[in-house]
């Protein structure tokens, strides 16, 4: 549910690059040539077989059911120019990926597909309201190989997961046509995610691609940090290792199998410094332009696994990282939302039966929208709104501009929190205010409308998208000491490096200083609650959703709350705030999100 995990990480060494950076066309590549020894690839047709033998390898990460083009900051992404400036360019929509892919795919014999996790969960309502069986059916119209599992593969738990694996119908649901689910043509990957009965990994750990005399392995995990980010319900049952150790563990086990060419795709990610998807991030030296946990990871993998598919923070990078011993090696993350897809030529040695890691070039490609879309995604696309629409269509409330989730405290992230204390109210009179996680809003909500229900309508579907977790908004009982606390869990503990500043409900205000560190970046003395300051003794009645009440995305404290209330969930809450302080003629304005004074 949260947007990132981050942890901690030890100090990046830096390496000379063995080869000249790539331009920005190919952000991160390693521009090396093909060995001295190389000879054109093998025509198909007989006679001489090359040596070599270049395998497309074409990856993305974090779709979350976006099936349709995303609305807002959510379908664009930021183009660095020649000049030094930036230009946005809209993106997204699995019928264009779809027409970008198979266009990609022409005239290489050699190519795979594969996935670094979130395929599914926090989806639009078109896949959400089916249970995402709209894009596992998507994913096979698109030829997907193999996807590593990602944290929100577990939002309805594992059960559900082997469902989306192996088909059949919703157990509660039934079957939404006359034909049965038949699940994903292509194998998820949980290296690291094992039943606590059995102690073995509940879906496969690897899988092997081949074509002809040509064959790579494929490593899947998640972050092992997801279950503090996903409801304790979700992941009953399971735990989940560390992704070094057994990335490496069963690199040797491929090995073993004669299998020595080896890509992991791994739902854990970085941050690069520049938020334009085509930024070099080799520029200064290997991989010096990305931070993050996924750089610890990379330094730590075994050199037998010749290139990282990574997720999990949405951003976007095509570098290298030097692996342990001190040689770079290609990482790569595709965005969001199916807004880009990387391109990755893997050079294989028929002789070794392993990559030429100094050939290895990538770089990532925005899946624009000026190109044909794909008729057979038109098609599901179109047959899945149909069982959606009067449901989606029905309209929930008026804004009078667009609604933003960006900030540090955003629009949105207020509107929400108001929309949970008022429910608060309703259950308990005594209700003092209410905490919203950031990485629980999904989408903006825009005054442009979507379809044919008119600018400033906002539908059912729009809801949906904004918070599709069917989370519970839930009352306790914090002390005032407690309340401190928390708030300052937002920039400390698990949270120090990249802070987590929860939405607050109005009368609750306080000064974050970003110049400060650690928990003293929440100024204690500036937090008051309609205009008193906070007693550490009282007791207050705080509204939260069921993760934060579990101590998610690094709030422990939450999790230590008594005398709990359960109320409806988060999306009839929204709902009902909506229809109750909107009409057509007097709609909802974007609140002015000045509740945190931030000091930078």
């Amino acid at each position: 549910m949260s947007a990132t995990s981050h942890q901690q990480h030890r100090r990046r060494r830096t390496y000379a690059l063995v080869a000249t950076a790539a331009g920005l066309a190919t952000a991160g590549a390693l521009a090396a040539a093909l060995p001295a020894t190389a000879s054109p690839a093998p025509s198909g047709k007989g006679g001489h077989t090359s040596r070599y033998q270049d395998v497309q390898l074409l990856s993305f990460n974090d779709l979350h059911g976006n099936l349709e083009p995303p609305s807002g900051s959510s379908g664009r992404v930021t183009e660095l120019q020649a000049d030094g400036t930036t230009k946005t360019i809209d993106a997204g929509g699995v019928e264009y990926l779809a027409t970008h892919l198979r266009q990609a795919r022409e005239g290489n014999a050699y190519s795979v597909t594969a996935a670094g996790g979130d395929m599914v969960g926090a989806s639009p309502l078109i896949s959400g309201l089916f249970h995402d069986e709209p894009t596992v059916e998507a994913l096979n119209k698109l030829k997907l190989d193999v996807t590593s599992v990602g944290n929100h593969e577990f939002d309805e738990g594992s059960k559900e997961l082997a469902r989306l694996q192996n088909g059949g119908c919703h157990p509660t649901d039934g079957c939404y046509s006359d034909k049965k689910f038949k699940g994903a043509d292509f194998p998820y990957l949980a290296a690291n995610v094992l039943s606590e009965k059995s102690g073995k990994p509940i879906l496969k750990p690897y899988w092997v691609w081949k074509k002809k005399d040509v064959k790579i392995g494929f490593i899947g995990v998640t972050l092992e940090g997801t279950p503090g980010v996903v409801s304790a319900e979700g992941v009953k049952g399971l735990k989940f290792k560390d992704e070094v150790e057994t990335i490496n563990k069963y690199a040797k086990e491929l090995q073993r199998q004669g299998v020595k060419s080896i890509v992991a795709l791994i739902h854990e990610g970085g941050f690069p410094a520049s938020t334009s998807y085509n930024y070099d991030c080799d520029s200064g030296s290997a991989g010096s332009g990305v931070s993050g946990p996924i750089v610890d990871i990379a330094k730590n993998i075994t050199p037998a696994v010749d290139a990282l598919v990574t997720g999990h923070t949405h951003n976007a990078y095509a570098c290298t990282i030097p692996d342990p011993s001190g040689k770079p090696r290609t990482v790569t993350s595709a965005s969001s939302f199916g807004r880009l897809y990387t391109d990755t030529t893997l050079t294989y040695d028929r002789r070794t039966g392993d990559i030429a890691r100094t050939s290895v070039k990538s770089a990532n490609h925005v899946v624009t929208r000026d190109v044909a879309k794909a008729p057979d995604m038109t098609a599901l696309i179109s047959k899945w709104n149909t069982l959606a629409a009067p449901i989606g269509n029905r309209p929930i409330g008026y804004i009078s501009a667009d609604i933003v989730k960006d900030g540090t405290e955003s629009p949105l992230g207020d509107l929400i929190a108001d929309a949970q204390l008022a429910y608060g109210k309703e259950l308990d009179p005594e209700t003092d205010l209410a905490l919203m996680n950031p990485g629980g809003i999904r989408a903006p909500l825009t005054y442009a409308a979507q379809g044919a229900e008119g600018d400033g309508v906002v539908t059912y579907a729009e809801g949906f998208t904004v918070q599709p977790f069917s989370n519970t908004v839930n009352l306790q009982d914090l002390t005032g000491a407690q309340l401190v606390q928390v708030l300052k869990e937002q920039v400390s503990g698990t949270n120090a490096a990249s802070p987590k500043i929860l939405q607050i409900s109005a009368g609750l205000t306080y000064t974050l200083d970003l110049t400060k560190s650690g928990a003293d970046r929440v100024v204690t003395d500036s937090i008051k609650l309609n205009g008193a300051a906070i007693d550490p003794a009282a007791t207050y009645r705080v509204a939260m959703n069921n993760f934060l009440a579990g101590g998610g995305d690094g709030f422990t404290t939450l999790g230590q709350g008594t005398n709990p209330l359960v109320g409806t969930d988060d999306l009839t809450v929204l709902q009902k705030y909506l229809t109750a302080n909107s009409t057509p003629t007097s709609p909802i304005a974007p609140p002015a999100a000045d509740r945190i004074t931030v000091v930078q």
